[in-house]
């Protein structure tokens, strides 16, 4: 348990219960104090590695930087060993259980806090995968009013990104507080919005042959192209690419954030690395991808997100093919507060 100590910030959101530390500062720098009387040397990864200087009663204390809004990922580093840091509420990314901090929004962007409006519901459902051969998991969101109106709804299917699970846009993403808030400010459709686990060896396949199929049979959609939307983040935004690409008579739109395919790829590279065939496949049906697409969705996090190269490339390759899209960039580079604003800018757009 921490010791009492004089706290000038407030105990960020994303804290276990009555966990003073890490605290947000008014400039939205992070204080940690973290209890390790026996560590040689404590850290704080957050993007960045900062040093904490140890104290008396083997407390360790220190200040980061100004931290920019919204959902970011770190690590307690005890002795070179990255651990969780068990003040704070844990999440899948990095590929592991990491610890993550809720930065506060400016004042009068609430379109990622609950609000007094009605909410919709976040629904764990187990289905058996043919493809994986193994019970997998998604997460469903419904929206408000869904188990009294009886009518069928559109469908965004939403991917995370590498190293994260189905778990992402539930969680990190807060995907039923912006859809709430959309829906009731008649900003957005009422829609479901599926987030399946897209760590799988064949994801078209789940998608298209176990995925889709479990939510028509389950739950009150609309089964056509016109209701269907693709969309994912990073690597979930490469699935989206290759499957939505290879498919254009399933889905209606495509939202690709922080995504596109690799620029140095070549002909011996996997399809998730390897463009050519896609770019030959818009090539040859140019026409019918622009008519079919109501929206090809690019957004990036500026020129510091990893994908921004990869995805100007991409950007090129379409403007020299003819293919119609549109682009957004939200200053953040690879991380979750880009990700919600996509999300939050992409929602707006569908089923109209």
């Amino acid at each position: 348990m921490q010791a009492q100590v004089q706290n000038p910030g407030k105990p960020a959101a994303s804290n276990v219960r009555r966990a003073a530390f890490p605290s947000i500062l008014p400039d939205n720098s992070v204080a940690f104090r973290v209890h390790a009387p026996n560590a040689q040397k404590v850290q704080i990864d957050l993007g960045r590695k900062y040093d904490l200087v140890k104290k008396d009663g083997g407390f360790w204390e220190g200040t980061t930087d100004p931290q920019s809004e919204g959902f970011h990922y770190y690590s307690l580093v005890i002795d070179d060993v990255a651990v969780c840091d068990p003040s704070s509420e844990t999440y899948f990314g990095m590929s592991r259980m990491a610890s993550g901090i809720e930065i506060p929004y400016p004042a009068g962007t609430n379109q990622f806090y609950i609000a007094d409006v009605p909410h919709g519901d976040v629904r764990m459902k187990r289905f058996f995968s043919k493809t994986s051969n193994e019970w997998r998991r998604m997460y469903v969101y419904t929206p408000p009013g869904y188990d009294t109106s009886g009518k069928k709804y559109p469908v965004l299917y939403i991917q995370h990104g590498g190293g994260e699970d189905e778990r992402g846009w539930a969680e990190q993403g807060r995907t039923d507080i912006i859809l709430d808030n959309l829906i009731a400010n008649k900003q957005a459709v009422p829609m479901l919005v599926v987030m399946s686990d897209g760590n799988t060896q064949d994801f078209e396949s789940e998608l298209l042959n176990d995925c889709i199929p479990f939510v028509e049979k389950n739950f009150r959609v609309k089964a056509d192209r016109v209701n269907r939307v693709l969309a994912g983040l990073s690597m979930g935004g490469i699935q989206t690419l290759n499957t939505g690409i290879a498919h254009p008579e399933l889905f209606s739109s495509l939202g690709v954030f922080s995504s596109g395919w690799f620029a140095n790829a070549s002909p011996m590279t996997s399809n998730m690395d390897n463009p050519e065939k896609y770019y030959t496949m818009l090539k040859e049906k140019k026409d019918l991808y622009n008519r079919q697409f109501n929206h090809f969705w690019l957004s990036m996090g500026g020129k510091e997100d990893i994908a921004y190269n990869n995805c100007q490339v991409m950007m090129k390759r379409f403007d020299e093919i003819g293919i119609k899209y549109t682009y957004y960039e939200y200053p953040g580079g690879h991380t979750w507060p880009v990700w919600r604003e996509s999300l939050y800018r992409f929602a707006q757009l569908l089923f109209k």
